[in-house]
């Protein structure tokens, strides 16, 4: 009896199995009759089954209304509201992850607005609120930012969240994204219609450009939000939106290329590593974007890529384990790539000491494969090169001398607008308040530098200049173009920042060692007689220089702006000083070289030795 019930359990099982797909197979047929979903794509290979699976819905039915009905999201079931009913249900782990990353969270950029608006008093908030762990394992609740009522809470609310990962965007040109998974792994058109094979949702918006997920994110789809701010998407790729005009050409219409807001697009040189074929995820590591499982108060907690760790440092060359368990990351996350992770492989190592899934150790060569075309690049590392070893470098972030460019707006001038309504995308309705602003002049380069949040000298661009103007109910300026108080002093705000437009070739050591606006003093107007040092990029609202951090008035140097990031600051007289007397010697000995620079250089010794002092005599 007991070996009959065995034989009749498989059979009970196969029995249920084909109900099972013969009952999904009925979905899918119900979902893509020819009155409804007709053509539209599987979404992956792997996700090749009943749409109600992902969707829910009813598929046993034909009438839209019916089949529609308790729908997950309504067109997105991996919208943050339903997330974990939909793509959480099967994707747990990236579930959990997601939730806590900044992308999703925005806690850095709430906590910023609050720092440059002196709104600031130690609170962190999140866009939806969260709950977790800090990385150092401490408990940590994050209030829903609508319980932030500052003016700060309001501007993130109404300005800055619709381009971020817990909401959709579905206005603008090239700049439409979904809420949640989708907002990555699926891609949209330049005006955010559908162009797939079902003939119901054709041409119609906002939809995907096809119904078909991503699992490699490609770079159009970073720019949809990284087109504003620092641009870094639009800066890597070698484009540039900045005082314009929308300048029209042939047929009237600005170009040559047109960006979300009716910005105008120009051409500059791309970054070298996209100039090579590589996409940003070659670079960012899935836990850059999807998070680690902690929740991080600022982008740079997070983000575990380096430039060190795969050119190496001065001293060391990049750091690397071996792949040797089944659980190791890269077996998992390479099976979408090209060129897959395998039992042995000698990975290298992010900051956090993790491992790439795409850049490894072979025959003594450090190679990156691109993910999606398995691109093989060998990389090129700065350990014992005269170049990156000079004294004093030690504190250079690589791409403080290796940007090309690093995009700076002055003068944020921004009105609110107590007699306009204006869509709170967080609390999802309309309220009194209205935003808007105008900018007073952008430049890409040169750009000042300043220490950052690692105690290095890295490039600082405004973030932000903010100049504030309160309109009341009937339109009367109660407040106008107030700076707002930072680290005891009304100060304009620069952030460190990466541009992500970098150069093979380093900036000259004589332009940087020589040029006034990368040791902060802006344009550098240079009185020698009066031993002034300031700039003609005033604010008519301010009696301080835009571009600058410091002036310097009868010889005594002013503090004008300040660094907002914990750790960072401006240089001190002291570090300026030395940026200037390395010119004693780059006047003739303008390149790396370790018998001039590998040591700290004793000036008045030096120059007065039987070689130097003759020539400086004639």
């Amino acid at each position: 009896m007991r070996r009959k019930l065995f034989l009749l359990i498989p059979i009970i099982l196969i029995m249920l199995s084909g109900n099972a797909l013969a009952a999904s197979k009925n979905a899918v047929q119900s979902c893509t009759a020819a009155e409804c979903h007709a053509g539209i794509e599987d979404a992956s290979e792997n996700h090749k089954f009943a749409c109600t699976e992902c969707h829910a819905g009813n598929s046993g039915t034909r009438d839209k209304d019916a089949a529609h009905k308790d729908m997950l999201g309504g067109r997105n079931p991996s919208a943050p509201e339903v997330w974990d009913k939909g793509c959480g249900k099967c994707h747990q782990y990236q579930h959990d992850r997601v939730n806590t990353t900044l992308m999703y969270t925005n806690t850095g950029i709430i906590k910023n607005a609050q720092q440059a608006w002196d709104d600031y008093k130690g609170k962190h908030y999140s866009t939806g609120g969260s709950e977790g762990f800090d990385a150092e394992g401490n408990k940590v609740v994050l209030p829903k930012v609508t319980e932030l009522e500052e003016l700060s809470g309001e501007l993130y609310r109404k300005f800055c969240s619709s381009c971020h990962v817990g909401f959709d965007k579905l206005i603008g040109y090239r700049a439409h994204h979904s809420s949640g998974c989708a907002a990555c792994h699926f891609s949209h058109s330049v005006d955010g219609a559908y162009a797939g094979g079902d003939k119901t949702i054709l041409g119609k918006k906002p939809y995907p450009e096809k119904h078909v997920i991503n699992p490699l994110p490609n770079d159009d789809v970073c720019l949809t939000c990284h087109n504003r701010s620092g641009r870094i998407a639009l800066s890597y790729r070698g484009e540039y939106d900045g005082n314009n005009s929308l300048v029209p050409t042939d047929g009237g219409i600005p170009g040559p290329e047109l960006m979300d807001g009716i910005r105008n697009i120009r051409h500059m040189q791309a970054d070298i590593h996209r100039e090579y074929g590589m996409e940003c995820i070659d670079c960012h590591t899935s836990r850059d974007m999807m998070g680690d499982g902690y929740l991080y108060e600022n982008m740079y907690r997070q983000l575990e890529t380096a430039c060190e760790d795969c050119h190496g440092t001065p001293e060391d060359l990049p750091k690397t384990a071996k792949i040797t368990k089944e659980s190791d990351s890269p077996l998992r996350e390479s099976q979408y790539y090209k060129v897959k992770a395998n039992y042995g492989d000698d990975m290298v190592l992010t900051s956090k000491g993790r491992m790439y899934s795409n850049v490894k150790k072979e025959g003594g060569r450090f190679i990156l494969y691109t993910k999606r075309e398995g691109k093989r690049l060998e990389i090129k590392t700065v350990t014992n090169t005269a170049d990156h070893a000079v004294y004093g470098h030690e504190r250079m972030e690589c791409y403080t001398c290796h940007s090309k460019t690093v995009i700076q707006c002055y003068g944020c001038h921004t009105t609110y607008d107590k007699s306009q309504t204006m869509m709170d995308w967080v609390k999802m309705e309309e309220t009194k308040g209205l935003f808007s602003e105008k900018e007073d002049f952008r430049s890409f380069f040169p750009f000042p530098m300043g220490l950052n949040q690692r105690g290095k000298i890295a490039p600082v661009t405004p973030g932000c200049q903010t100049f504030l103007t309160v309109l009341d109910e009937k339109g009367n300026a109660v407040i106008k173009e107030h700076v707002f108080n930072y680290k005891g002093g009304r100060k304009f705000k620069f952030a460190p920042f990466y541009g992500h437009n970098t150069g093979k070739k380093a900036i000259t050591c004589r332009k940087c060692h020589s040029d006034l606006m990368f040791a902060g003093f802006g344009q550098g107007l240079v009185s020698v007689t009066k031993k002034n040092i300031d700039s003609s990029y005033m604010c008519d609202q301010c009696d301080k220089p835009l571009d600058s951090l410091y002036t310097l008035k009868n010889g005594k140097m002013s503090v004008t702006s300040d660094i907002v990031r914990e750790h960072s600051r401006v240089f001190t007289p002291a570090e300026i000083s030395r940026i200037f007397d390395a010119n004693r010697c780059i006047i003739c000995h303008d390149k790396g070289d370790n018998k001039i620079y590998g040591k700290k250089i004793d000036y008045e010794k030096i120059l007065s030795d039987s070689v130097h002092k003759p020539l400086l005599a004639d």
